[in-house]
């Protein structure tokens, strides 16, 4: 198939083409029923059941391409939009997965404590854009702390690597490191420790401030929007007594309103219909049963049309 000439009037939609977003990104189009076969050669799969191509891209290199345009919408790091300094993307959605912190580490058994003691140093890392704003501030802070006599404004040296950058310590190429950190558990195996966080980051969805495809982009915005307000909730639905509706309201006060409804035949009994926070779902069920609600049933959501 000759790819080229099928992009023509199809909305370009970049993802993540491996890394610790690739997968949940695929699960995120799953669930919003966007429909592609990718042959595992090619970085650009069309779209079976909408006029979408997909390209896989670099994380790093998707704000680029939405924002010269090159692409209509991407999904990328929060780190990635930052780092690459382009003003003509736009956020749309916090996707809510591949929540992580950019921080600053040391060795654990070092005597550096604290960021600016790195000021003049060396610091490796794969966000120089974002690691250089960071000391250069420092570099300031310590300039106003020693006198306007001493001069360390750009004495910090950043060194660009592209993977592996907890090793560069160990190595002697590093007295600090900037990287993301998910767990912890990487820089710890690696003798390291955080003293600094420059930022949390998180998956996020971006389109380009020119979209040629503007009403597609908001109805795949609304796909997606749905299906991660359906990993958040649950839907709760109970009995109680009409004396404790005011109690159970309290508890359950849902998106916007629960529903309620009369129990046929049972005029003191009503029954409720709310969505939960998955996280508080126990602790919001053990409250109904004491405030006398019965017949607690909580169903997953496979997706959902919610603001």
């Amino acid at each position: 198939m000759d790819l080229v000439n099928h992009l023509n009037d199809r909305l370009l939609f970049a993802v993540p083409k491996k890394g610790r977003l690739h997968q949940s990104c695929l699960d995120l189009l799953h669930g919003s029923d966007i429909q592609f076969y990718r042959h595992s050669r090619l970085d650009i799969a069309l779209c079976i059941n909408l006029p979408i191509a997909l390209v896989f891209l670099p994380a790093a290199d998707i704000p680029r391409f939405v924002g010269e345009g090159r692409v209509d919408l991407g999904i990328t790091g929060h780190d990635q939009v930052r780092e690459s300094r382009t003003t003509e993307v736009e956020q749309i959605l916090d996707l809510d997965f591949g929540r992580c912190k950019l921080q600053v580490q040391v060795p654990e058994k070092g005597y550096i404590t604290q960021a600016k003691e790195l000021v003049g140093k060396n610091i490796v890392t794969s966000f120089t854009e974002l690691t250089r704003e960071y000391f250069t501030e420092l570099e300031r802070e310590v300039m106003a702390e020693k006198g306007e006599d001493v001069t360390v404004l750009g004495s910090t040296k950043i060194k660009y690597v592209g993977g592996s950058v907890e090793a560069a310590c160990a190595l002697g190429v590093a007295d600090g490191v900037v990287d993301l950190v998910e767990s912890g558990e990487t820089m710890k195996a690696a003798g390291l420790k955080p003293i600094a966080t420059l930022l949390e980051t998180s998956a996020v969805l971006i389109k380009s401030k020119h979209p040629s495809h503007p009403e597609l982009i908001d109805r795949i915005t609304s796909r997606i929007r749905g299906v991660i307000t359906a990993q958040k909730y649950v839907l709760c639905t109970y009995n109680i007594p009409r004396t404790s509706l005011k109690e159970a309201k309290m508890i359950t006060p849902g998106k916007r309103a629960p529903t309620v409804t009369q129990l046929e035949d049972e005029d003191d009994w009503v029954a409720i219909s709310v969505m939960v926070d998955k996280k508080k779902l126990a602790d919001v069920m053990d409250a109904l049963e004491k405030v006398g609600a019965q017949d607690i049933l909580a169903v997953s959501l496979s997706n959902s049309r919610s603001n």
